[in-house]
């Protein structure tokens, strides 16, 4: 196993495949896209031989990100090529949902094991003010036929924030009653370009942790290839609710994974002060030496992040690394 001087094990890849994001979320890119970075990201033989090193090292889970990676005509065949990659077992996608329908079957007949969409309203007018896009129904179908095919391992993802969903935990709970889906609610976290916008806007998990334990809801016990994510079940309700909550005590130290960049560069914490660039060694092919570049790179891994000092290294916004 792929092991830091703390004794935490690491099992699970973050891998963004693009920073391009077609959205424009107030709490992330309320600009858009403004293409302040090279394009020329990873393609598939150098994600073959990142995703191999890390394979070989103990790495279990890979999650495909962004950016929003369905941007890549090729992501379909990232994720089939990722599956097929000796030694991991599951392959996740994180995506804005806005050509799910469409591209579901694909991915899952490519070895999809699990899916997180990201939807801070069930309100269609709210969820439209937050990203820009009024495409709430059209992504509900994608999920819905993401059921369907059989994906039991679906998440979606609502960032916390005072002007917008403070007040949206029912319409969640109501929405999980009858849908088995995972809805997981992040506590907003500052990043460079988001200082303002953080002092608005930041939430507590906890108010929502305490809601949820007095209404009966029970915390689940945590699996091995899982995220920080406490998760809670009710047995009235198909779904479960979870809760990402960075500012809380111990937060790190569970963590379980390393993230690279679309840019080939492998941060030890989302917000690292800058990333170590792999990008030679996959551009050659060379697995032995990435492996090598990681191992060495882990004597530098850092006990937690110290967002609580309001330090958020170089992420400027979330989609440059996939949060």
């Amino acid at each position: 196993m792929l092991n830091d001087q703390f004794g935490r094990q690491f099992n699970y890849l973050r891998l963004s495949i693009t920073d391009v994001c077609n959205f424009s979320c107030t709490y992330c890119l309320p600009n858009g896209y403004q293409c302040d970075t090279p394009r020329n990201f990873l393609n598939k033989s150098e994600i073959n031989t990142l995703v191999n090193a890390f394979a070989q090292l103990g790495t279990k889970k890979v999650r495909i990100t962004g950016g929003e990676p369905c941007l890549r005509n090729d992501v379909t065949d990232i994720i089939k090529q990722c599956k097929n990659t000796p030694g991991i077992e599951k392959v996740a996608i994180t995506t804005n949902g806005f050509n799910l329908f469409n591209k579901i079957d694909e991915f899952y007949n490519a070895g999809l094991d699990a899916l997180n969409i990201s939807i801070d309203s069930l309100n269609p007018s709210m969820f439209k003010l937050i990203t820009g896009h009024d495409k709430l129904t059209h992504i509900l179908k994608g999920i819905d036929r993401a059921i369907e095919l059989g994906i039991k391992d679906i998440k979606i993802n609502a960032v916390l924030a005072k002007q917008f969903n403070k007040n949206q935990l029912k319409d969640f709970l109501d929405w999980v009653k009858l849908k088995k889906v995972t809805v997981r609610f992040i506590e907003l976290m500052e990043t460079g370009n988001g200082a303002a916008f953080f002092e608005q806007n930041h939430l507590s998990g906890l108010s929502v942790k305490t809601q949820l334990l007095a209404q009966g809801w029970l915390q689940v016990v945590r699996g091995k290839l899982n995220g920080p994510a406490e998760e809670f079940c009710h047995p009235d309700f198909e779904g479960r609710i979870g809760l990402i909550m960075p500012y809380s005590k111990d937060f790190c130290k569970s963590c379980n994974r390393l993230r690279v960049s679309s840019l080939g560069k492998l941060h030890l914490c989302l917000f690292a002060e800058h990333g170590i660039d792999l990008r030679p060694h996959l551009n050659s092919q060379d697995t032995p030496a990435t492996v090598n570049a990681i191992q060495a790179a882990m004597g530098n891994k850092t006990i937690s992040h110290e967002l609580d000092k309001r330090l958020t290294g170089a992420t400027t916004h979330l989609a440059m690394l996939g949060g």
